[in-house]
């Protein structure tokens, strides 16, 4: 196995989070949700849509949508991670959900209002691309970097994500407010050529990554299983060790619960300030670009005041201010008030994701070849955690018609989430004493 900490292997596994970032900005942040909204909200339908034959609300199909596409995801993921382990070949996993997720994106470019059917079913497939890919990305930090390292190497992820996104969104950018520079006269051609240009840049610059990253260390040299019984081998042993780790166990409930709110609100932000403050979507991509770019500075401090107060002390206040986010969220109701609520936004979800994934790197044994199968449990956590705070993010939505009502649901989650960590802090100072 290649020596840790090796500079160019993390730079390559950091260009990972700046190839597929694009989709999280343009894809689910911005442009998409922006476009989408404005294509399906007008007078004659009321904000209506129908979606094979069914009635929606438009923002409730959007956010059912990616509720589906995550339970499907997180139903495939203990599996196949677990193959990929047995195997030793996480990294063509890897490849075939960015291809996925890539593909799906440039299919986007055919969207208009006559192919949301067939549009929204490759929303779903790019969002099933982008999470499937996630979880043999994640599981490279403990064989890339040493125990005091992953909270640094996780963080440059992200950064690298957030800096590669913003470039790509600039050039979106441009399409969008400017589209007389390029000789445009379709209003929807620059929104469907930023999706294409998301697809085109996802998959060019994750071969990076695919080119150095080692692919993976088998762990059942030994056995003569078929394949897929090899996988649920691999994953019932994965779980078996887990029952055993009794921080482990503590922290998966709590991160389970904060990340309904945390992940649901990075997908609806935009559609929020769309649809409850009739915001233009200059304005919208103004904001989170603003977010992209305190994140960028949020997730290095995150890290830095883990090495001096420890991971989950500075877990705990982050989610108290998201819960603040949350009740202020529901109270915003002019463009200004939004922008003031994105800096802090961005402040805390750089760091609360950058830090949950080095803290659930270090709660697991280093130095194993079983680290994706111990990784699909984070991420199946994280995608179960997106798909009910999305669903009843949008049931509430659909019932109320009202997305403020919504974040007060997610103020719940976040609530749930810190009294588990709390307990989770007295079980550690308890076990130290």
């Amino acid at each position: 196995m290649e020596a840790k900490n090796n500079k160019k292997t993390i730079r390559a596994w950091a260009f990972f989070d700046w190839a597929n970032s694009a989709y999280n900005l343009v894809i689910t942040s911005t442009i998409f949700p922006a476009y989408y909204v404005a294509i399906t909200a007008n007078d004659e339908n009321g904000g209506m849509v129908t979606f094979f034959g069914h009635n929606f609300v438009n923002t409730a199909l959007s956010d059912y949508t990616l509720a589906a596409a995550y339970l499907i995801i997180a139903m495939l993921l203990p599996i196949l991670s677990s193959i990929a382990d047995y195997r030793g070949n996480k990294k063509i996993f890897m490849q075939f959900f960015t291809w996925l997720g890539a593909i799906s994106c440039g299919m986007l470019y055919f969207f208009k209002f006559d192919t949301l059917e067939i549009s929204m079913i490759f929303f779903g497939l790019a969002a099933i691309g982008y999470s499937g890919g996630f979880v043999f990305y994640n599981s490279y930090l403990p064989e890339i970097a040493t125990l005091d390292m992953q909270d640094r190497v996780s963080a440059k992820g992200f950064t690298y994500g957030y800096i590669g996104s913003v470039l790509l969104q600039l050039i979106c950018f441009a399409f969008v407010l400017k589209p007389h520079w390029f000789g445009i006269t379709d209003a929807s051609l620059p929104a469907r050529l930023s999706f294409l240009l998301v697809g085109i840049w996802w998959i060019g610059f994750a071969y990076i990554p695919f080119t150095i990253l080692p692919k993976g260390s088998p762990n059942a040299r030994t056995h003569h299983h078929n394949l897929i019984r090899g996988g649920f081998i691999e994953l019932g042993k994965v779980w078996q060790q887990v029952k055993h780790m009794p921080v482990l166990k503590r922290f998966l409930p709590a991160f389970f619960f904060y990340s309904m709110g945390v992940q649901t609100i990075m997908l609806v932000a935009t559609s929020f300030g769309a649809k409850e403050l009739k915001m233009e979507t200059s304005s919208l991509i103004q904001i989170i670009l603003i977010i992209q770019l305190v994140a960028i500075g949020g997730a290095t401090l995150m890290s830095r005041l883990s090495d001096k107060y420890g991971n989950v002390k500075v877990l705990t206040y982050v989610v108290m201010i998201w819960i603040g986010v949350c009740i202020a969220a529901y109270f915003t109701t002019s463009s200004n008030q939004f922008y003031i609520l994105a800096v802090v936004v961005g402040l805390v979800m750089g760091g609360i994701q950058s830090l949950s994934r080095s803290t659930y790197s270090k709660f697991i044994p280093q130095d194993i070849p079983d680290s994706a199968s111990f990784f699909s449990f984070y991420d199946v956590t994280e995608k179960l955690a997106i798909v009910g705070g999305m669903f009843s993010f949008g049931l509430v939505d659909d019932i109320t018609n009202s997305m403020r009502n919504s974040a007060l649901v997610l103020c719940v989650y976040f609530i749930a989430g810190l009294i588990l960590l709390i307990s989770l802090l007295a079980y550690q100072k308890k076990s130290h004493a």
